[in-house]
């Protein structure tokens, strides 16, 4: 089945996972919520497998995240996605002819003013769509990529592709507790928290404890919602274990998903390709 190509590039991304993860869910449910959107990916690939062969069956879907200038995204393209495409298409063919100084200007300029915009723009010129915030005072430092960012036609073409697939999603800036006290029984929530190996390198400037998610997770499974759950497994092709143990009893099933090398390790030696860094994320099922 054709992939939703990502709107957004974006660290930790589950496009090339999507069907897998959709695999998992039941062929039929009321409502789907993801209260850590970030690229939307699973999200996007539910609703055009909907739309195409209507498996998995559900009504409504619910998005959001404590980033409100990630929300904004994907508000404009719902709403008015003419000016994200032209916004793009300006700063890029700009930011091809300078892109040191470009992009600078358009992390200084997001960094005053959190314009989603520039968010946008950042997430496809920052290094592998690693979006780092500064603990000290939620400074955006990721480094410039060494990728040209995609030409402006083919962001265009994108945008065209998620405004029909989200016409009918609904994208709010809230946390995840918010979000997930909104589902009721037979709804899916499919969670993607920053993982806890990697929180304080890319999520540095968000408060988020893993023991918190798990307490609405039990609160969800107790009213008859099905929740999944992605997070850290393995790294090191296996070698090492990264994950976490969640509470006894709370997730009935476990599956393992090959993720490829850590962006993140990438990162942190200078860009050198990774051998033998193959990461592993857990899969969490609560039925």
């Amino acid at each position: 089945m054709a992939k939703v190509p990502a709107l957004l590039k974006w660290i930790g991304n589950k496009q090339r996972f999507a069907e897998t993860i959709i695999s998992y869910m039941p062929k039929q449910f009321n409502n789907y919520y993801e209260p850590f959107l970030g690229s939307g990916a699973v999200m996007a690939q539910l609703l055009y497998q909907n739309n195409t062969t209507g498996f998995p069956m559900f009504n409504q879907s619910y998005a959001s995240d404590i980033l409100p200038f990630l929300i904004d995204i994907f508000n404009i393209v719902k709403y008015n996605p003419t000016q994200i495409k032209d916004y793009y298409a300006q700063e890029i063919t700009e930011y091809y002819c300078n892109p040191d100084k470009k992009y600078n200007e358009i992390r200084d300029r997001f960094n005053q003013n959190h314009n989603a915009l520039d968010f946008c723009l950042l997430s496809r010129t920052c290094y592998s769509g690693i979006i780092r915030f500064r603990k000290a005072d939620g400074y955006m430092s990721t480094p410039k990529g060494p990728h040209n960012p995609i030409k402006p036609e083919t962001f265009s073409k994108r945008v065209d592709i998620w405004h029909k697939l989200i016409s009918n999603s609904t994208f709010t800036t809230m946390s995840f507790e918010q979000c997930m006290d909104k589902a009721r029984q037979n709804d899916v929530i499919y969670c993607d928290p920053p993982y806890t190996h990697s929180q304080s390198i890319i999520y540095g400037a968000q408060a988020f404890n893993i023991e918190d998610l798990f307490r609405k997770i039990s609160d969800c499974k107790s009213r008859g919602v099905y929740v999944m759950l992605s997070i850290n497994g393995t790294r090191e092709s296996d070698k090492k274990d990264i994950s976490i143990t969640p509470p006894p009893g709370l997730f009935e099933r476990e599956i393992s998903v090959n993720c490829g090398t850590s962006m993140i390790d990438r990162l942190q030696n200078a860009g050198q390709t990774m051998n033998n860094e193959v990461v592993h994320d857990k899969l969490l099922l609560t039925w």
